[in-house]
């Protein structure tokens, strides 16, 4: 079987080292030696001013959004994971959906103005496949209307934009380190800041919002990743550049031998060091997208539709709002296969199935 994606798993006896480590300390969790390490490891792999892990990657969004949203609105994307969105709403918030850009498909930023009313409080935005929203202009509309802006940079790790990590960009970044991440420690994730002030709070939140063992700083939620989840993230970041190179190959491969097919692809932003974390296409219509999905499948391959559906379409997250680009896109996208560990010849394979698709 051929899947959408596949966890990278580090040498085996590397991984029991990091859990050995954890095991003489007797401390499994509440921010002990193997967290405090891959903190720092990660500041400098990434060349970011704060960082902080946790537990998985929807609760930075959840902590981001109770600091800054303020039960208000918050202006985002229907071209997204759920979790985006349901965090919105989870946190008492409303979703207004802006549209998509058609290429880059990240929010399109020329409509975010129109969406903002008297009780807009945040910007969250998806950099999409890893690919930056236009970060200058987001932060341009932010200032004018004194608004804040969150990114769910999920899919974003070892991203830079003008030479910079792409997690120094907005008020709040944060990240995943699910299993199928690039980089990853099982289940876990990230909260970037670089506002001092708001940085202690966000710390204080994810800690049930202890200051010290008997004192609080006020409400909080429990957003810690113990040793044992931490212990994986340092056995993989040693392969992290190998991962990276390996997913641009393959990524090329697929462009290599797909060019002279009429299908789309997302844009990569200009300025951006990519990390070729994902691969969608985009096809002419969503028939000729389920032929091909039922060919994949009938040959036990397993792409994934996403993002899809379109999130502004879920009535659960609100009133629905049309979104004619986002709608139209997620009808059509395709993400192939693309891990650590899948070969040239299985990405022919891929590649003559959807031909003999279309």
């Amino acid at each position: 079987m051929i899947p959408v994606t596949k966890s990278f798993l580090p040498p085996i006896e590397e991984y029991t080292a990091q859990i050995q480590r954890a095991f003489n300390n007797g401390w499994l969790t509440n921010r002990g030696e193997l967290v405090l390490e891959l903190e720092e490891k990660l500041k400098a792999y990434l060349g970011v001013s704060n960082i902080l892990i946790t537990n998985n990657g929807t609760i930075p969004i959840q902590i981001a959004l109770k600091l800054l949203g303020k039960g208000g609105e918050i202006i985002t994307t229907p071209f997204s994971y759920v979790a985006t969105s349901a965090a919105i709403v989870w946190e008492h918030c409303t979703p207004v959906f802006v549209d998509i850009h058609p290429e880059y498909l990240t929010i399109d930023e020329t409509k975010i103005e129109a969406a903002i009313t008297a009780k807009t409080t945040c910007i969250l935005a998806t950099h999409v496949f890893g690919n930056p929203c236009n970060v200058e202009e987001i932060e341009r509309i932010a200032k004018k209307h004194n608004l804040k802006v969150i990114y769910d940079a999920a899919h974003a790790f070892g991203i830079e934009h003008k030479g910079k990590s792409i997690f120094e960009y907005g008020d709040v970044s944060t990240c995943s380190f699910h299993a199928t991440k690039l980089f990853h420690t099982g289940e876990g994730g990230a909260i970037f800041c670089k506002n001092i002030d708001l940085a202690k709070k966000i710390f204080y939140s994810h800690n049930f919002g202890h200051n010290g063992p008997n004192k609080f700083h006020g409400l909080g939620i429990n957003g810690k990743i113990s040793e044992l989840h931490t212990a994986m993230g340092l056995a993989v970041l040693p392969h992290i550049d190998e991962i990276l190179s390996e997913r641009k190959k393959i990524v090329e491969a697929y462009r290599k031998q797909l060019t002279w097919i009429k299908l789309k692809t997302i844009r990569i932003r200009e300025n951006t060091l990519w990390n070729y974390s994902y691969f969608p296409l985009i096809f002419e219509s969503e028939e000729i997208l389920l032929e091909v999905v039922k060919k994949l499948n009938g040959n036990d391959i397993f792409p994934r539709r996403y993002f899809y559906p379109s999130l502004n379409i879920l009535t659960f997250l609100g009133e629905n709002e049309t979104c004619l680009v986002s709608e139209d896109v997620s009808n059509r996208i395709l993400c192939l296969p693309n891990y650590f560990g899948l070969t040239d010849q299985q990405i022919k394979r891929i590649v003559e199935l959807i031909i003999s698709s279309i």
